[in-house]
């Protein structure tokens, strides 16, 4: 878990908040949306049987958010030091995340994510401080908008949303799981329209649906794959467990 950690939150996050200072945010979540590509990939490598459909919606997904990101936004000088670690991050990220699928973790969801979270954190901690941060830091200036940020990140960032991360990565196939680097731009849009008035035009409609549909691809064709190697190993008089009953789409 602490491993898992190690890449998630040290490797993942962290290189994240290095490669943003130099490339511009619009080309960052371009990025980081490989994440999917590289889980494949690593699924590929270590011999997993990836079925065409995931490969499809994969690809598709990845259209998508060029479709989002590349008219909005992409200009300026490109650090390609930065662009290299935001690929080191999603690779690093994939990397936790495929380990998670394939490592033993403690059952519970709520001790494997506290496990990552204090690894990654204090890994994250210690590497602030050897690279002097800690100079960087004014309780004075701390605004009651800050600290508001900070536990709303804590309660629904960590607590909420990461736990829930670890759980998917424990009881549902670890491609499904990475779709959501496709859907995190295509929120940040919507709640960006929402809060604060920007404006959403046909290009944006277009690579939502691309991502939408991606998205069902890749969840329908892993549940088909899911049913066929349970029916294949396990007879198909069995019962459907209850994380396929969870992931399962209507029709």
């Amino acid at each position: 878990a602490a491993f898992v950690g190690l890449c998630l939150l040290l490797g993942g996050n962290g290189l994240v908040v290095l490669g943003e200072r130099d490339v511009p945010s619009g080309l960052a979540a371009l990025i980081i949306a490989i994440v999917p590509l590289f889980v494949v990939m690593l699924r590929r490598i270590f011999g997993d049987r990836v079925a065409f459909g995931t490969y499809a919606g994969v690809g598709l997904g990845f259209a998508g958010v060029a479709v989002l990101i590349v008219p909005h936004g992409i200009s300026g000088d490109v650090s390609l030091f930065g662009m290299l670690l935001l690929v080191a991050a999603s690779l690093s990220w994939a990397a936790g995340t495929f380990s998670a699928s394939r490592i033993r973790l403690p059952r519970d969801p709520l001790a494997t994510a506290g496990i990552q979270m204090l690894a990654g954190g204090a890994s994250l901690l210690v590497a602030g401080l050897l690279t002097g941060e800690l100079g960087l830091v004014h309780v004075d200036r701390f605004s009651t908008a800050s600290l508001v940020s900070l536990l709303y990140l804590i309660v629904f960032g960590s607590v909420i949303a990461y736990t829930a991360y670890t759980w998917l990565l424990q009881n549902t196939s670890v491609s499904r799981v990475a779709t959501y680097a496709y859907v995190n731009p295509l929120v940040a849009i919507l709640l960006g329209a929402a809060i604060l008035n920007e404006k959403i035009d046909s290009v944006i409609l277009i690579g939502a649906a691309m991502i939408v549909v991606s998205v069902v691809i890749v969840i329908r064709t892993e549940a088909r794959a899911n049913s066929r190697n349970k029916g294949t190993t396990a007879g198909l008089a069995q019962p459907p467990s209850a994380g396929d009953a969870e992931v399962s789409l209507p029709g």
